[in-house]
């Protein structure tokens, strides 16, 4: 299968910026064509340009929702980026849940949830914190854009290189090993995927589904597809659901220098709202 064309590519490239707001590039064009070459083979389409027709067709909007899958789906590992997690550990936990306060509520919402390593590496955190904390609840609510890699992430099931920075205790403490046809796989234990409410989400649709605000928000790696007026507009729109005081996670390879918003920088990759 030869490599996509400019014309196929610049199609795709502005479909997609409709309807996600990814803003793609000259740079992914050897993505895009690994990635839509599995879609291709799928529906048994010989050419890009073949695809891009189809993809205007009537029948073609349901395959839209496939694309922005293909697209937006990210390589990721549990506990990415351990400083947030120290972070969150040390400094965000004590401040919101001090463990001389009997009672209390915590939330937390991973907005780029992808294949579930995030969300449930913040639930680890969340439980072993709250352990001895009876008088508190911490809710956990993952969003993704993706339909297909929210699926996946329910099923808690993860190959053995995507747990290598997990403690052998935690792994025994939260996942069942895999055998027979799984062996070599992890699965997440049940009581912590039901603390976890995974909800299909465009961070930049019409309206957010939340009705209490949070004190940690994890968006990490996302923003790296936008420009700058679309990063703009997410960040205001993810500060409005921070509490007073609360913090924003993104990714290590982001920053929110040159682009206008209302937090503070605490650390790198690391914001409050005051």
């Amino acid at each position: 299968m030869s490599n996509i064309a400019d014309r196929e590519y610049d199609f795709i490239c502005k479909l997609v910026y409709e309807h996600s707001r990814i803003n793609l590039g000259d740079g992914k064009k050897e993505l895009v064509t690994a990635r839509l070459g599995k879609r291709l083979r799928v529906l048994d389409i010989p050419t890009y340009k073949d695809y891009c027709d189809f993809l205007q067709t009537p029948k073609g909007e349901e395959e839209l929702t496939h694309l922005i899958d293909s697209i937006s789906t990210n390589h990721t590992f549990f506990f990415r980026e351990f400083k947030h997690f120290e972070f969150l550990q040390q400094t965000v936990l004590p401040h919101f849940a001090p463990k001389t306060q009997s009672q209390g509520s915590f939330k937390v919402w991973s907005a780029a949830s992808s294949s579930g390593e995030e969300p449930y590496s913040i639930a680890i955190s969340l439980s072993d914190y709250f352990a001895a904390m009876s008088g508190w609840k911490w809710t956990l609510d993952a969003t993704d854009i993706s339909t297909k890699i929210l699926a996946k992430a329910k099923e808690g099931i993860f190959a053995e290189d995507r747990v290598k920075e997990v403690p052998q205790e935690t792994l025994r403490k939260y996942f069942q090993k895999g055998t027979g046809k799984w062996d070599g796989c992890f699965k997440v234990k049940e009581d912590l995927i039901s603390r976890v409410k995974f909800t299909h989400l465009n961070l930049l649709g019409p309206a957010y589904p939340f009705t209490e605000k949070f004190q940690l928000i994890f968006c990490r790696n996302v923003m790296i597809y936008f420009d700058r007026p679309t990063q703009e507009q997410l960040v205001r729109r993810l500060s409005d659901c921070l509490v007073s005081g609360g913090y924003l996670f993104v990714g290590h390879s982001e920053s929110l220098t040159g682009i206008k918003h209302p937090l503070k920088t605490i650390k790198p990759a690391i914001y409050q709202k005051p």
